[in-house]
């Protein structure tokens, strides 16, 4: 991987902490010098974590609502993500125009051992801890999209200019490891962070249970590969042993977001609105897709109303990879996302104000994760309880009100945890409704686990049926570092699986 393009960004997350966000406008340092020594690790530290937030809610989220069953394009979209809709792995990989996921993460990667390596000088622990557990987020993201990458080898800059490759398996495992190490480090740290901190203000026992509750995902992962038993038990053991549990609030970022170009929330400037309240393209591009509202109907839930906008008295969405002009799909005849401009200035669901914190794990996935580790008998609970909980949690967060009454919802046949005859598909499915355009990526993943729920494929997919299951590596890893990837074997397909893809 490209030294230079590290260095670039690294440029860029102390353009983002010196500018993004109000709280942190006064770093002083030298613009033309954007280098470890100029930064303190309070300024660091939350630049690292909005970047880390704004990646999730823009670069993955395109990506896993196309390819996790949300997202279509309108007819005024049709030439948009072309790569993306007809599955072109070569497209997606391409050095101009293709998506940085590979570039994006290793710089993300790279800042954060930069925090670890100045907090390991300082004997600040709970930064080290910080920059370990969000390492260990990164390394899952690259591992869930190429499978196997470069670990101990990477992020030495030009000490290793073609780093070598270890298994999707053992980074998953090394990554597991780190943030074990990191939750242990914020919990005997004497150095707390405070408004720096913009996720959990310093407090070390959220900052655990993120850790757990990431872990607890990533084990889940695994769940179909039967050689993974053992050693699943034996991390849920630690979970267990650890004793903080799990995530009971959301995991979200807001460093104060502004009305400012470039400061406000950005999935709300990416797909909403920008700073002058004019509706940016993506707004008009983007539709749910008909799976998607089939789905709300079917459960009659009233989040679809919350979430978009009725057309005619009724909520119409597109067919994903659709690519010839019809009426039917024009943006004016489908649904656009609901936000206060539609809501009577008032928060609607997903869209709520340009200053909205960003989720990156949600409360409702925490406890669908948990629902699902309940009914695998991998820790104790009532997994009935934690399914409904997952559903009031995401009723809450997208209604803005503390106790929404679900009874009615949970009642019907079809979303009574009861009545499932395939429990773990019902909590998939829920998960899957709760976790739209919030946390998108992860649909995609859960969906190549298990094949829940099963969403049609692209209808200009090159293959009848056919299904991307990872991306191929970058061209900047084939220019730079061309021996290594070749090792890997076939990158010609986006259908080869990642090491924890059974199905």
């Amino acid at each position: 991987m490209k030294y230079n393009m590290i260095k670039i960004g690294l440029m860029s997350f102390v353009l983002f902490a010196s500018t993004s966000c109000k709280d942190f406008l006064d770093v002083n340092v030298n613009p033309n010098s954007p280098i470890k020594e100029n930064l303190s690790l309070n300024a660091k530290l939350p630049a690292a974590l909005v970047t880390s937030a704004a990646y999730e809610a823009t670069q993955l989220n395109l990506i896993g609502g196309l390819w996790g069953g949300y997202w279509g394009t309108s007819n005024e979209g049709i030439s948009s993500f072309g790569s993306l809709k007809m599955y072109n792995g070569p497209a997606i990989r391409d050095t101009r125009d293709g998506l940085a996921v590979w570039e994006s993460t290793y710089n993300n990667l790279f800042y954060y051992k930069e925090i670890l390596e100045q907090a390991e000088i300082e004997d600040a622990k709970f930064y080290s801890g910080i920059a370990k557990i969000m390492m260990g987020y990164h390394f899952f993201i690259l591992v869930d999209f190429y499978n196997n990458v470069p670990y101990e080898d990477a992020l030495k800059g030009s000490k290793i200019l073609h780093p070598s490759y270890e298994s999707g398996k053992d980074v998953y495992k090394k990554s597991v490891d780190l943030i074990t190490q990191g939750i242990e480090e914020i919990k005997v740290a004497s150095l707390l962070p405070a408004n720096d901190d913009v996720i959990f203000k310093g407090n070390k026992t959220k900052w655990a249970k993120f850790g757990n509750t990431l872990k607890l995902r990533a084990l889940l992962r695994q769940s179909e590969v039967a050689s993974q038993a053992s050693y699943i038990t034996e991390e849920i053991a630690k979970i267990v042993q650890e004793g903080s549990g799990f995530l009971e609030e959301d995991a979200s970022v807001n460093p104060g977001f502004l009305n400012t170009a470039s400061k406000i929330n950005p999935f709300y400037e990416t797909y909403y609105r920008n700073n002058s309240g004019v509706a940016v393209a993506n707004y008009a591009n983007i539709r749910p897709s008909q799976y998607l509202i089939e789905k709300y109907k079917e459960f009659n839930d009233p989040r679809l109303a919350q979430n978009y906008v009725s057309v005619n008295g009724d909520f119409n969405g597109v067919i994903f990879g659709e690519n010839m002009i019809k009426d039917e799909y024009a943006a004016v005849n489908t649904s656009a996302l609901k936000g206060p401009n539609e809501n009577g200035n008032q928060p609607a669901g997903i869209i709520k104000s340009f200053n909205q914190s960003i989720v990156l794990i949600s409360l409702a996935e925490s406890n669908f994760l948990r629902a699902e580790a309940v009914e695998r008998d991998w820790i104790t609970g009532i997994a009935s309880q934690l399914y409904q909980s997952g559903i009031q949690a995401s009723f809450n967060y997208l209604f803005n009100v503390n106790n929404y009454n679900i009874q009615s919802y949970i009642n019907q046949t079809n979303v009574n945890y009861a009545t499932a005859t395939n429990k773990i598909e019902r909590i998939i499915t829920q998960k899957w409704l709760s976790l739209n355009n919030i946390n998108n990526i992860q649909s995609w993943n859960d969906f190549r686990r298990l094949g829940y729920p099963n969403f049609p494929n692209s209808v200009s997919s090159p293959v009848p049926n056919g299904y991307p299951l990872r991306f191929m590596y970058p061209e900047t890893e084939i220019n730079t570092n061309n021996q290594n990837v070749v090792s890997q074997g076939d990158n010609g397909v986006l259908t080869n699986r990642v090491w924890w893809d059974a199905n």
